[in-house]
């Protein structure tokens, strides 16, 4: 598998989302790959797996440049949601989760400002900007919960622990008398989408974890890696 990565991550994709407007080079995919790829020769390197290590290596450190180079934009001062936009994406939160990037990085506390005043509404996450972004879809949609919980946690990450506490205070409000939550919020917080949806509970369960853990340690010590793939 990790040979079949080292040969096609260099190609568009539909992204994270499925949006209807065709492949692109999304940031998401090419970080995910990164990952694929730092992962296993992680896992070569300390369980001796056999292993092209070596090209695994040149290939994750080609995945981490190019988007270090493209997946930048010097204009807004954060990653976007793809290489040829200005469009800004909250599946790129996972950047300081999975390692990509320090949680404190100039360039990543950039794009969390930046996700704060075009993705977040009143604590909430959007995924992206439909209007910015079209996806082919009509009418709105709300918050993504899954979202907000990865919000949390790289607010925390980040060291903006009483936002990030304050943040997983609010949510708390919008789960139903068992707890649980939808796929998304709606404008006057409704649940809306799949319910109960297991992608929001797990990432509310990473959240918890990594706000507790900053929240006794300090922030910016290192914390759990409930989030990573290993």
């Amino acid at each position: 598998m990790i040979d079949w990565v080292c040969g096609n991550w260099d190609q568009p994709d539909e992204g994270i989302w499925e949006t209807r407007g065709g492949r692109k080079d999304f940031t998401y995919g090419r970080f995910q790959s990164w990952v694929a790829l730092d992962r296993a020769t992680r896992m070569a390197a300390r369980r001796g797996r056999p292993a092209n290590v070596q090209r695994w290596t040149t290939e994750r450190d080609r995945v981490y440049n190019q988007i270090m180079e493209r997946g930048w934009n010097p204009r807004t001062r954060a990653f976007t949601q793809d290489y040829s936009t200005e469009v800004l994406d909250s599946s790129l939160l996972m950047m300081p989760l999975q390692g990509f990037v320090a949680p404190r990085d100039p360039m990543w506390i950039s794009t969390l400002e930046a996700m704060d005043r075009e993705l977040v509404s009143d604590s909430l996450v959007y995924r992206y900007n439909p209007a910015a972004s079209p996806d082919g879809l009509a009418g709105d949609e709300g918050t993504f919960s899954l979202c907000t919980f990865w919000y949390v946690e790289a607010l925390a990450r980040a060291g903006r622990l009483e936002e990030a506490r304050l943040t997983f205070e609010k949510m708390h409000t919008y789960a139903n008398h068992l707890g649980l939550y939808s796929e998304e919020i709606g404008s006057t917080g409704e649940q809306l989408g799949n319910f109960p949806q297991a992608f929001s509970h797990l990432a509310l369960i990473s959240a918890a974890i990594n706000l507790d853990y900053q929240l006794d340690h300090g922030a910016g010590t290192a914390g759990p890696v409930l989030s990573r793939a290993h």
